[in-house]
């Protein structure tokens, strides 16, 4: 068990609801937020992250003629900050294969379906075009796979008959806002660790589903 806080470095590129979910769960979490990091000048996550005393930085994935000139320039910055783990949070770009590999282990993100199902964007629409009747949210390690990394952790939410896609969104939203910060922490504690494209969590390979969490 770890005894001295991670590092970890946040991308976002919007509200950053995720993202202050973190830096509230930071201290107990055994986690120290080094940077936040946008892709947009505009994100309300800068303002949360500088309420926080955290640093800050925009870099303009416009400003760049391809993926792999921007994300070079990102690894630039993020290596500056030495993070033992990177979080995305709202982060609304594909990374490179080059990017994914230089953070091999170290990556997690958190997508709003129960992978691997809803793959993609727009899934709470999805899901209630297609009558489902459990929908949800995953933790994953990143891989060169587009929401393909091995999942973490799984929050799971009934879809109620008068659900609009707003109001399965906020359902769903606030069960990001516990289990995010949850993941963080275990691989922070040294508990959790991406081996041989599978999840270890205190020295046991979780399922193809991780850990499933029901509310």
């Amino acid at each position: 068990m770890s005894t001295v806080a991670c590092t970890i470095v946040v991308l976002i590129s919007g509200n950053g609801s995720n993202l202050q979910a973190l830096i509230d769960a930071s201290v107990s979490g055994g986690y120290t937020i080094s940077a936040v990091i946008s892709n947009k000048a505009d994100a309300f996550g800068l303002e949360r992250a500088a309420n926080a005393g955290i640093p800050t930085l925009v870099i303009d994935h416009r400003q760049y003629p391809d993926r792999q000139s921007f994300d070079k320039r990102l690894i630039q910055e993020i290596d500056a900050f030495n993070p033992q783990l990177l979080v995305l949070a709202g982060f609304m770009r594909i990374l490179s294969a080059e990017f994914v590999q230089h953070y091999a282990g170290r990556v997690l993100n958190i997508h709003p379906s129960l992978l691997p199902n809803y793959r993609g964007t727009h899934t709470h629409e999805r899901v209630l075009e297609a009558g489902e009747k459990e929908h949800g949210v995953s933790v994953h390690f990143v891989t060169e796979e587009l929401d393909g990394g091995p999942v973490i952790l799984q929050a799971v939410v009934p879809v109620l008959p008068d659900d609009t896609r707003d109001i399965l969104a906020a359902r769903v939203a606030r069960q990001e806002h516990v289990i995010y910060p949850k993941a963080v922490s275990w691989f922070a504690s040294g508990r959790l660790h991406m081996l041989d494209n599978g999840v270890w969590l205190d020295d046991t390979r979780l399922t193809s589903h991780g850990i499933r969490e029901y509310s």
